[in-house]
């Protein structure tokens, strides 16, 4: 399980931001903090028997702003992640919390949608992480990489449209088992060109793998399935 932090200084938004946690597979919600200085007594409190994987961390909070939290957090030695959830939409802020490690950025306000998106693509990224040993290869670089990106921000070839694209994605998220274009295709009621060329590009991305299927007479079929 993932443990996740809050931090907010309002608390209806806390509390939603926590029951959206309560909602993801995989993800364990840690505990609420309303303060920098709650937040760091927390982290220091839970280091030794359940640690802290990510805190989700809005920037302006009553006692520090959470890029000093950040900081003091990094100079310190604490390994956990972050991800920057505030309204704070400046370029020198947003430039600060990548600097500080925060490997998303999400601006309020949101829905559960665009929150979900970002704690997958979080645990993606965590799963990839974990299984590089030692020096890493350039296709482990480029796997953690695509690992935080999001298909429907990408600029997309020409042909393809990004709100299909996202049925797409969601589609092969349900699936457990490697499909077909052809088996995708009937899923969602268009041709197999179509989606095969959808499940190629999510390919390219990093965020599909491709792997083929023997058992059938003549060549083996190509399935797909989201990197997990």
């Amino acid at each position: 399980m993932i443990r996740v932090l809050v931090v907010d200084d309002e608390r209806l938004t806390a509390e939603a931001h926590a029951s959206y946690v309560g909602r993801m597979e995989g993800f364990e919600l840690a505990g609420i903090a309303m303060t920098a200085g709650a937040a760091h007594a927390a982290v220091l409190a839970e280091a030794a028997v359940h640690p802290i994987d990510l805190i989700l961390l809005d920037l302006t909070l009553p006692d520090a702003s959470g890029l000093d939290l950040a900081r003091r957090l990094r100079a310190e030695g604490i390994d956990v992640e972050i991800i920057a959830i505030t309204a704070v939409r400046e370029l020198q802020s947003v430039q600060a919390a990548m600097a500080l490690g925060a490997i998303q950025y999400l601006i309020k306000p949101f829905g559960f949608a665009a929150f979900r998106e970002k704690l997958e693509h979080f645990a993606r990224y965590r799963e990839q992480t974990q299984k590089v040993e030692g020096a890493a290869t350039q296709q482990d670089v480029d796997e953690l990489m695509a690992a935080l990106r999001s298909p429907a921000r990408t600029s997309l070839p020409k042909g393809l449209a990004s709100g299909t694209l996202d049925a797409i994605a969601a589609q092969l998220r349900t699936i457990a088992d490697p499909v077909t274009a052809s088996e995708l295709a009937d899923r969602l009621d268009m041709s197999r060109v179509t989606a095969r060329r959808y499940l190629e590009h999510l390919h390219d991305l990093g965020l599909v793998q491709r792997a083929p299927r023997y058992g059938t007479p003549g060549r083996p079929e190509l399935t797909y399935a989201w990197r997990r």
